[in-house]
C-alpha cells in the first residue's frame, strides 16, 4: 500500500537545487558517502548540516504505530536507523517494545540518542541480517534504500521481506522532468534514481510485498 507519512516532514524543508548543484557536488558527494561525521554533524552541503533529536519523528512514530496496531511489546527493526530518532520515539510510545536498528555509519550508531544506543548495530542493509524469519512485527527502513545499487536494492528488500511482518519502506522517487533535475541536483548519496512505476516493478520483481512511500523533490 502506498502511504503518506514522511512526506508532510519532507516538505517543511526548503531547498536551493542549483545552488547545490554549483556548490562542487560532486566533491561534496565523496564525502558524503563516507557517511562520518561530515555527513551527519558538517555543513549542509555534505548533508544534514547537523543532525539533532528535535521530537519531529513523534508524529510518524505514533502515526506507523496506529496504522500496523503494534501490541505493545512489539520488536520493531530500523534499516537505515542513523541516530535511533525513530526508535526512539516508539520506545516512548510503547516501553515495553524491543527495538533494533541497522546503519551503515559507525559514527551514527557510536553518536546515537545513549537510551537506545545498545540496541543498534553497524550493518549495511544490503547484507544478510542476523534475524529469523518473520522476527519482527514491523520492519521500516526510511529514506535508506534508494541509496543502494539495483543488486545491492535486490538483496535489501528481500531481506526486509524475510524477516518482517509488516514492513514500511520510503524512497525518493520523481514523476516528470522537474522532479528528475531537482533530485538529481539536491541528492548526495542516491544511486536508484527511479519513478514510481519503475520502483512498484521492482517490489514485484525482487518479492517485496510491503508498503511504501515515495518523497519527491518538487
Amino acid at each position: 500500500m502506498l502511504y503518506n507519512i514522511i512526506t508532510p516532514l519532507h516538505k517543511m524543508t526548503k531547498r536551493d537545487y542549483l545552488a547545490r548543484m554549483n556548490d562542487d557536488k560532486a566533491g561534496c558527494m565523496e564525502i558524503a558517502g563516507r557517511y562520518g561525521k561530515d555527513y551527519w554533524d558538517g555543513e549542509r552541503r555534505f548533508g544534514y548540516g547537523g543532525h539533532i533529536y528535535d521530537r519531529r519523528w513523534e508524529k510518524v512514530a505514533r502515526k506507523i504505530a496506529k496504522i500496523y496496531n503494534l501490541p505493545p511489546d512489539a520488536k520493531i527493526l530500523d534499516v537505515g536507523c542513523g541516530k535511533g530518532f525513530l526508535l526512539y520515539e516508539f520506545k516512548k510510545i510503547s516501553p515495553d517494545s524491543k527495538i533494533t536498528g541497522l546503519d551503515i555509519s559507525p559514527y551514527a550508531i557510536e553518536n546515537a540518542i545513549p537510551d537506545i544506543k545498545d540496541r543498534l548495530s553497524v550493518h549495511r542493509a544490503q547484507d544478510s541480517y542476523p534475524f529469523k524469519d518473520k522476527e519482527f512485527d514491523l520492519v521500516v527502513s526510511l529514506t535508506t534504500l534508494h541509496n543502494l545499487y539495483i543488486n545491492e536494492l535486490k538483496s535489501a528488500l528481500r531481506e526486509i521481506e524475510r524477516v518482517g511482518i509488516n514492513k514500511y519502506i520510503v524512497v525518493e522517487s520523481y514523476r516528470d522532468e522537474e522532479e528528475l533535475f531537482n533530485l538529481q541536483c539536491w541528492a548526495l548519496t542516491c544511486r536508484a534514481f527511479f519513478t514510481p512505476e519503475e520502483w512498484c516493478w521492482l517490489f514485484n520483481e525482487f518479492g517485496y510485498t510491503g508498503d511504501h512511500e515515495f518523497i519527491y523533490f518538487e
